[in-house]
């Protein structure tokens, strides 16, 4: 509750006590209630109002994720298939080496200038 221990709730209700009597606290009470509902009840309101003109694309949209450490946490401790991958898991064909071009370019001989593309400069 707010981060409060039983002492400070006690502390709290005695300075109310002192400040309203005993006449009056069960009247503030309510009224603070009544406030804090009306309160939550604006907020969603304004949320709901919020979601609806954003349109569909947005209705899965939290504000919470908008806190960085709420995003590091969904994005790297979220269930993922490719933490529970194995390094020999992957499809890859071992006899093609790493940065082959595929005959895309091929050696030039001694003396021989390189094709020039005048788009590219």
């Amino acid at each position: 509750m707010f981060g409060l221990g039983p002492f400070e709730v006690v502390v709290l209700v005695v300075i109310a006590l002192l400040v309203f009597g005993p006449e009056k606290l069960p009247q503030a009470a309510s009224q603070a209630g009544r406030t804090l509902r009306n309160l939550r009840r604006m907020a969603n309101n304004a949320k709901h109002d919020i979601r609806s003109g954003l349109g569909p694309e947005f209705a899965d949209f939290d504000p919470t994720d908008l806190n960085p450490r709420n995003f590091v946490r969904k994005h790297l401790f979220e269930d993922d298939d490719d933490w529970s991958r194995k390094p020999g898991d992957t499809p890859v064909d071992v006899l093609d080496p790493v940065g082959a071009s595929n005959g895309a370019l091929d050696e030039l001989g001694y003396g021989e200038i390189p094709p020039y593309d005048h788009e590219a400069t």
